[in-house]
C-alpha cells in the first residue's frame, strides 16, 4: 500500500482538522469566510480552465519561493 503524501508542513492530523472545520461550518459562517477572502486587497479570484490549473499552481509556487 502506498504511503499518503502531504504538502510540506501538513500531516494527517492537520488535514483532519481542516476537514472538520469545513464540515461543521454553518452556511452563514462559510459565506462570511468567503466575503472576508474577497475583501483581501492583495489577492484576487479568477476562473481558470481546468487544463491550466497545474501551470497556474506551478507559477504560484515559483512566485512564493
Amino acid at each position: 500500500m502506498k504511503k499518503e503524501q502531504f504538502p510540506p508542513g501538513w500531516d494527517e492530523e492537520r488535514v483532519r482538522k481542516v476537514l472538520a472545520h469545513y464540515e461543521e461550518q454553518s452556511d452563514e459562517d462559510a459565506a462570511a469566510e468567503d466575503e472576508a477572502a474577497l475583501a483581501q486587497p492583495s489577492e484576487t479570484l479568477m476562473e481558470v480552465p481546468r487544463a491550466l490549473v497545474p501551470l497556474v499552481r506551478e507559477l504560484i509556487a515559483k512566485h512564493a519561493a
